[in-house]
């Protein structure tokens, strides 16, 4: 019994104020000891019709005791006009490779390289945000790489709210997030800058059967409005 796999499903809006963008589902497995999850994301509303948008990932990886820590993450991301596919392989939390499809063009003079420091004890960013029952919700940092940048998000304990959708109710732990870019991106970049400058707000509950956090709120500030990002099922 404690080798049987554990399913997980969850169901996600993303709205800018009250205007549908996009929807996102992920489909989770977890055992004693390992994890799978498969997440898909599609615009939605006007976005889908001014520039429709979709992306598919998957992760794999190890349960430890206080995190999930990837060893292989993938993302393809597809617009009308391209479709980029990235893949990073992970070693006890250390990137031991990274392609990207196509290969990205020369990088302006204001472009800040990842140096190999940055590519240690790092997290990938959907299994990053997922926390195993006996850690800490709210820890101070997660390190993480998504295959082109690096990035700190800094996690700020504010307490808990009531949620509830289509398969849970109850508690939510909440955590404001502070972005802090480390490298791999354009300096100077103005919406970089402005996420910089903001706090954002995830809440987290708990899924009993995998036994883990993960997220069921966002609150996220843009230059165009507030981004909303809520689950409409979680669980099951």
């Amino acid at each position: 019994a404690g080798a049987a796999e554990i399913r997980h499903t969850s169901e996600y809006s993303v709205s800018l104020g009250i205007l549908p963008v996009a929807r996102m589902s992920f489909a989770s497995a977890f055992d004693d000891n390992s994890y799978t999850i498969n997440g898909r994301f599609s615009s939605a509303g006007i976005v889908d019709v001014i520039a429709k948008t979709s992306a598919e990932t998957t992760v794999k990886g190890s349960v430890r005791r206080d995190r999930l820590q990837a060893n292989s993450y993938s993302l393809v991301y597809r617009t009308k006009k391209k479709t980029q596919t990235y893949d990073v392989q992970y070693r006890n939390g250390n990137v031991v490779s990274t392609t990207v499809k196509p290969e990205p063009k020369a990088r302006p003079k204001s472009w800040i390289p990842i140096s190999d420091g940055d590519l240690r004890s790092v997290l990938d960013p959907l299994s990053g945000m997922i926390f195993p029952a006996d850690a800490k919700v709210c820890p101070n940092k997660l390190p993480i790489y998504d295959g082109e940048s690096r990035l700190d998000l800094v996690l700020t304990a504010k307490g808990t709210e009531k949620f509830s959708t289509s398969g849970f109710k109850g508690d939510a732990i909440v955590c404001s997030i502070r972005y802090v870019p480390k490298s791999g991106y354009r300096k100077g970049r103005t919406d970089i800058e402005y996420l910089k400058t903001v706090s954002m707000e995830v809440w987290f509950a708990k899924a009993d059967g995998a036994n883990v956090y993960a997220p069921v709120y966002a609150y996220i500030p843009t230059r165009m409005g507030p981004l909303y990002v809520k689950a409409t099922k979680y669980g099951g």
